[in-house]
Protein backbone atom coordinates (compact mmCIF):
# COMPACT_ATOMS: atom_id res chain seq x y z
CA UNK A 1 0.00 0.00 0.00
CA UNK A 2 1.49 3.58 -0.55
CA UNK A 3 1.48 6.26 0.60
CA UNK A 4 -0.50 8.64 -1.70
CA UNK A 5 -3.37 7.17 0.60
CA UNK A 6 -2.62 8.40 3.48
CA UNK A 7 -4.16 12.25 2.47
CA UNK A 8 -7.77 10.08 2.19
CA UNK A 9 -6.97 8.56 5.01
CA UNK A 10 -7.60 11.42 7.08
CA UNK A 11 -10.28 12.73 5.74
CA UNK A 12 -13.88 13.23 7.06
CA UNK A 13 -16.44 11.21 4.89
CA UNK A 14 -20.25 10.55 5.10
CA UNK A 15 -19.69 7.52 6.80
CA UNK A 16 -16.69 7.17 8.18
CA UNK A 17 -17.52 10.91 10.07
CA UNK A 18 -14.86 12.20 12.30
CA UNK A 19 -16.35 15.21 12.32
CA UNK A 20 -19.15 14.56 14.18
CA UNK A 21 -19.37 15.38 18.06
CA UNK A 22 -19.85 12.31 19.15
CA UNK A 23 -16.98 11.00 17.11
CA UNK A 24 -14.88 13.85 18.86
CA UNK A 25 -16.26 13.09 22.39
CA UNK A 26 -15.35 9.37 21.96
CA UNK A 27 -11.75 10.64 21.12
CA UNK A 28 -11.52 13.20 24.09
CA UNK A 29 -12.71 10.40 26.65
CA UNK A 30 -10.30 7.42 25.39
CA UNK A 31 -7.84 8.34 23.16
CA UNK A 32 -5.41 9.75 25.96
CA UNK A 33 -1.72 11.08 25.07
CA UNK A 34 1.62 9.94 23.87
CA UNK A 35 2.62 8.43 20.21
CA UNK A 36 0.23 7.79 18.14
CA UNK A 37 0.43 3.83 18.74
CA UNK A 38 -0.52 3.73 22.16
CA UNK A 39 -3.51 5.97 21.62
CA UNK A 40 -4.88 3.53 18.43
CA UNK A 41 -4.70 1.02 21.04
CA UNK A 42 -7.14 2.81 23.13
CA UNK A 43 -9.16 3.49 21.04
CA UNK A 44 -9.10 -0.07 19.61
CA UNK A 45 -10.22 -1.25 22.94
CA UNK A 46 -12.80 1.07 23.31
CA UNK A 47 -14.72 0.63 20.01
CA UNK A 48 -14.13 -2.92 20.41
CA UNK A 49 -16.14 -3.03 23.67
CA UNK A 50 -18.24 -0.13 23.76
CA UNK A 51 -20.38 -1.44 20.97
CA UNK A 52 -21.65 -5.03 21.69
CA UNK A 53 -21.26 -7.66 18.77
CA UNK A 54 -24.43 -8.78 17.90
CA UNK A 55 -25.80 -10.30 14.59
CA UNK A 56 -29.37 -9.26 15.26
CA UNK A 57 -28.25 -5.72 13.94
CA UNK A 58 -27.03 -6.71 10.66
CA UNK A 59 -28.30 -5.13 7.89
CA UNK A 60 -28.32 -3.02 5.25
CA UNK A 61 -29.86 0.61 5.71
CA UNK A 62 -27.38 3.07 5.15
CA UNK A 63 -27.40 4.53 8.37
CA UNK A 64 -26.06 1.44 9.95
CA UNK A 65 -22.78 2.21 8.87
CA UNK A 66 -22.29 5.75 9.82
CA UNK A 67 -19.92 5.92 12.86
CA UNK A 68 -21.72 8.43 15.07
CA UNK A 69 -24.78 6.17 14.99
CA UNK A 70 -22.92 3.30 15.51
CA UNK A 71 -21.63 4.70 18.37
CA UNK A 72 -25.41 5.13 19.59
CA UNK A 73 -26.62 1.41 18.79
CA UNK A 74 -27.39 -1.46 21.17
CA UNK A 75 -25.88 -3.85 19.04
CA UNK A 76 -23.85 -3.60 15.78
CA UNK A 77 -21.64 -6.14 13.72
CA UNK A 78 -17.78 -6.45 12.16
CA UNK A 79 -18.39 -3.60 9.15
CA UNK A 80 -19.77 -0.63 11.26
CA UNK A 81 -17.60 -1.08 13.75
CA UNK A 82 -14.60 -1.03 11.63
CA UNK A 83 -16.04 2.09 10.57
CA UNK A 84 -16.35 3.42 13.76
CA UNK A 85 -12.54 2.48 14.73
CA UNK A 86 -11.70 4.22 10.87
CA UNK A 87 -13.62 7.30 12.26
CA UNK A 88 -11.99 7.38 15.83
CA UNK A 89 -8.58 7.34 14.84
CA UNK A 90 -9.47 10.32 11.89
CA UNK A 91 -10.68 12.22 14.79
CA UNK A 92 -7.54 11.05 16.49
CA UNK A 93 -5.26 12.63 13.62
CA UNK A 94 -4.25 8.70 12.73
CA UNK A 95 -4.82 7.65 9.16
CA UNK A 96 -7.65 5.05 8.85
CA UNK A 97 -8.95 3.22 6.21
CA UNK A 98 -11.27 0.10 6.12
CA UNK A 99 -10.66 -3.37 4.54
CA UNK A 100 -12.53 -6.19 3.60
CA UNK A 101 -12.10 -10.12 3.42
CA UNK A 102 -14.31 -13.18 3.35
CA UNK A 103 -14.08 -15.56 6.18
CA UNK A 104 -15.08 -19.06 6.62
CA UNK A 105 -16.61 -19.11 10.15
CA UNK A 106 -16.49 -22.67 11.23
CA UNK A 107 -18.58 -22.39 14.81
CA UNK A 108 -21.23 -20.22 13.55
CA UNK A 109 -24.84 -21.05 14.83
CA UNK A 110 -26.79 -23.68 12.80
CA UNK A 111 -29.62 -21.24 12.31
CA UNK A 112 -27.26 -18.45 11.15
CA UNK A 113 -25.86 -21.04 8.77
CA UNK A 114 -28.85 -21.98 7.22
CA UNK A 115 -30.03 -18.15 6.99
CA UNK A 116 -27.13 -18.07 4.94
CA UNK A 117 -26.91 -20.85 2.97
CA UNK A 118 -22.77 -21.10 3.78
CA UNK A 119 -20.13 -21.17 6.21
CA UNK A 120 -18.79 -18.00 4.68
CA UNK A 121 -19.23 -14.80 5.72
CA UNK A 122 -18.31 -12.43 2.85
CA UNK A 123 -17.42 -8.71 3.24
CA UNK A 124 -16.06 -9.05 6.27
CA UNK A 125 -14.71 -5.63 7.64
CA UNK A 126 -11.60 -4.57 9.68
CA UNK A 127 -9.67 -1.71 10.25
CA UNK A 128 -6.12 -0.41 8.61
CA UNK A 129 -4.38 2.11 10.72
CA UNK A 130 -1.00 3.94 9.09
CA UNK A 131 1.40 3.86 13.23
CA UNK A 132 4.77 4.45 12.81
CA UNK A 133 5.47 4.59 9.24
CA UNK A 134 3.42 1.30 7.94
CA UNK A 135 -0.37 -0.17 7.50
CA UNK A 136 -1.17 -2.64 10.42
CA UNK A 137 -5.12 -4.73 10.65
CA UNK A 138 -7.44 -4.01 13.82
CA UNK A 139 -10.42 -5.65 14.34
CA UNK A 140 -12.64 -4.50 16.85
CA UNK A 141 -15.37 -6.64 16.28
CA UNK A 142 -15.97 -9.11 19.29
CA UNK A 143 -16.03 -7.47 22.24
CA UNK A 144 -15.37 -9.19 25.65
CA UNK A 145 -18.61 -9.61 26.99
CA UNK A 146 -19.61 -11.74 23.54
CA UNK A 147 -16.13 -13.55 23.40
CA UNK A 148 -16.78 -14.86 26.82
CA UNK A 149 -20.28 -16.28 26.50
CA UNK A 150 -19.08 -18.06 23.16
CA UNK A 151 -15.78 -19.37 24.82
CA UNK A 152 -13.93 -17.00 21.70
CA UNK A 153 -10.50 -15.49 22.80
CA UNK A 154 -10.23 -11.75 22.58
CA UNK A 155 -8.72 -10.08 19.68
CA UNK A 156 -5.64 -7.76 21.10
CA UNK A 157 -4.02 -5.22 19.61
CA UNK A 158 -0.67 -3.52 20.21
CA UNK A 159 -0.36 -1.11 16.97
CA UNK A 160 2.79 -3.14 16.01
CA UNK A 161 1.39 -6.22 14.54
CA UNK A 162 -1.78 -7.03 12.92
CA UNK A 163 -5.09 -8.32 15.06
CA UNK A 164 -7.35 -10.76 12.58
CA UNK A 165 -9.63 -13.48 13.87
CA UNK A 166 -7.82 -16.71 14.68
CA UNK A 167 -7.68 -20.01 13.25
CA UNK A 168 -8.51 -21.92 16.67
CA UNK A 169 -10.99 -20.15 19.75
CA UNK A 170 -9.73 -20.96 23.30
CA UNK A 171 -10.72 -24.31 22.96
CA UNK A 172 -8.82 -25.34 20.11
CA UNK A 173 -11.58 -25.44 18.00
CA UNK A 174 -11.59 -24.59 14.08
CA UNK A 175 -12.75 -20.90 13.63
CA UNK A 176 -11.67 -18.61 11.35
CA UNK A 177 -9.74 -19.12 8.33
CA UNK A 178 -9.81 -16.13 5.52
CA UNK A 179 -10.24 -17.23 1.87
CA UNK A 180 -10.33 -13.62 0.22
CA UNK A 181 -8.96 -10.17 0.66
CA UNK A 182 -11.01 -7.89 -0.98
CA UNK A 183 -9.08 -4.79 -0.53
CA UNK A 184 -9.30 -1.78 1.63
CA UNK A 185 -11.01 1.62 0.92
CA UNK A 186 -10.85 5.46 2.60
CA UNK A 187 -14.58 4.99 2.54
CA UNK A 188 -17.28 2.47 3.39
CA UNK A 189 -18.21 1.64 -0.10
CA UNK A 190 -21.48 0.81 0.66
CA UNK A 191 -23.68 0.65 -2.47
CA UNK A 192 -21.09 -2.41 -3.43
CA UNK A 193 -21.64 -3.73 0.13
CA UNK A 194 -25.68 -3.76 -0.36
CA UNK A 195 -25.84 -4.86 -3.75
CA UNK A 196 -23.33 -8.33 -2.68
CA UNK A 197 -25.36 -8.59 0.98
CA UNK A 198 -28.54 -8.34 -1.03
CA UNK A 199 -27.27 -11.07 -3.64
CA UNK A 200 -25.96 -13.71 -0.99
CA UNK A 201 -27.54 -13.35 2.00
CA UNK A 202 -31.57 -11.98 1.29
CA UNK A 203 -32.91 -14.87 4.27
CA UNK A 204 -30.28 -13.41 6.83
CA UNK A 205 -31.28 -9.67 6.16
CA UNK A 206 -34.97 -10.46 6.37
CA UNK A 207 -34.86 -12.37 9.44
CA UNK A 208 -32.02 -10.04 11.44
CA UNK A 209 -34.80 -7.43 10.08
CA UNK A 210 -37.36 -8.86 11.90
CA UNK A 211 -35.56 -9.88 15.27
CA UNK A 212 -34.67 -6.00 15.41
CA UNK A 213 -38.76 -5.10 14.44
CA UNK A 214 -39.45 -7.77 17.24
CA UNK A 215 -36.96 -5.93 19.74
CA UNK A 216 -38.35 -2.39 19.22
CA UNK A 217 -41.99 -3.54 19.12
CA UNK A 218 -42.44 -2.48 15.51
CA UNK A 219 -44.64 -4.46 12.98
CA UNK A 220 -42.27 -7.30 10.79
CA UNK A 221 -40.47 -6.15 8.01
CA UNK A 222 -40.93 -7.43 4.44
CA UNK A 223 -38.89 -9.74 2.47
CA UNK A 224 -35.47 -8.69 1.15
CA UNK A 225 -36.38 -9.43 -3.24
CA UNK A 226 -35.59 -12.73 -3.48
CA UNK A 227 -36.62 -14.57 -0.69
CA UNK A 228 -40.08 -16.54 -0.59
CA UNK A 229 -42.40 -15.01 2.34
Amino acid sequence: MSDDRLAGALKATPFIDANAPAIRAFVDRHAGTGPDRYRAVRLYYAVRDAVPYDLRYFGIERDIFVASRCLEAKGSFCVPKAVTLAAVCRAAGIPARVGFADVRNHLASPRILDLMGTDVFRWHAYTLLHLEGRWVKATPAFDLAFCARFDVEPLDFDGSTDSIFQPFDAAGRQHMDYVLDRGDHDEMPFEAFREAMQQAYPRLITAMAAERAALAGKPQPKPVTGEQP
